[in-house]
């Protein structure tokens, strides 16, 4: 037997979901179902983000900047708190 699940979403993600599940050929329905089985199934949520292309970019530049040694590392600890402007004594 089957029941209904009324949940409160904003209105932006159901049209995102609905657009996604329609280009995938796929009934919302059993998205939300297969994501409920597998909860229960693994006790467990796993969530996959894809970083946003500015952030690729940036983490790109640093990659570049450390890899021509514009970053060398700390002597010490009391170096790198100096170099953080943290306080020494807490």
């Amino acid at each position: 037997m089957n029941t209904t699940l009324t949940i409160k979403t904003p209105k932006k993600l159901r049209n995102d979901v609905k657009k996604t599940a329609d280009r995938l050929g796929l009934p919302v329905t059993t998205i939300v179902n297969a994501l409920l089985l597998q909860f229960v199934r693994d006790e467990n949520i796993t969530l996959s983000l894809k970083p946003r292309p500015e952030k690729m970019a940036e983490w790109k530049n640093i990659s570049e900047e450390m890899d021509a040694g514009a970053y060398a590392p700390f002597e010490n600890v009391e170096v790198l708190i100096d170099h953080l402007g943290l306080e020494k004594n807490r």
